[in-house]
């Protein structure tokens, strides 16, 4: 626990501002976190992002050029090429929801809505459009092995949506007995891991 509060205290700053520049996005560049969201699960963050940059230069969303962009960036390429090309109608549904000011209802119903998006990718969205006001939880692994090595947790996995809830309450809990917002922690354990302060 030291070493992660001696960590936060050395980069900090670096997180807030990262987290700010979320909140700062021009519209287009919140559908870029839209797409990139749904290309995230199971697959490396880096290479996701390089894919979303390489769609968006795209001069039209054409099936076989997404899926020649995705079959060397992402797994399962087949399925993230269908969610892409659908992604488009997706957003103007849930554009209007972005207004709750409910954030545990807006990612319920983002997650409800768009095929693709489950709690933990609804969550890493609105995180990365600035809108999770540290009161959601993104559940990937390294949150929950962080979890785990500290004893906050027993068990690493997810077992339902239900289960779901209950590690993101604890989580939620955890980072204020630490005094660090659930945002600035998940970027910190990521970073931690990772080498960088990503999304």
């Amino acid at each position: 626990m030291e070493e992660l509060l001696s960590h936060y205290a050395n980069v900090k700053e670096e997180l807030k501002s990262r987290l700010k520049q979320f909140k700062d996005l021009s519209e287009e560049a919140q559908f870029k976190e839209f797409l990139f969201c749904l290309l995230t699960p199971q697959s490396n963050a880096q290479r996701c992002w390089q894919a979303v940059e390489e769609i968006s230069r795209l001069p039209e969303i054409e099936e076989q050029a997404v899926y020649n962009i995705l079959k060397t960036k992402t797994r399962f390429h087949i399925t993230k090429t269908q969610r892409i090309l659908k992604a488009y109608e997706n957003w103007h549904k849930i554009k209007p929801f972005l207004e709750n000011e409910n954030i545990k209802e807006l990612r319920n119903k983002i997650a409800q809505t768009v095929n693709g998006y489950g709690l933990k990718e609804s969550g890493h969205f609105l995180r990365n459009i600035g809108l999770s006001n540290n009161q959601i939880a993104i559940l990937d692994r390294h949150i929950l092995r962080n979890l785990h090595n500290l004893k906050v947790i027993k068990d690493p996995k997810i077992k339902s949506p239900k289960n779901y809830l209950e590690i993101e309450d604890i989580f939620l809990n955890f980072s204020k007995s630490i005094n660090i917002p659930a945002d600035e922690l998940d970027l910190l354990w990521w970073s931690k891991e990772n080498g960088e302060i990503f999304k």
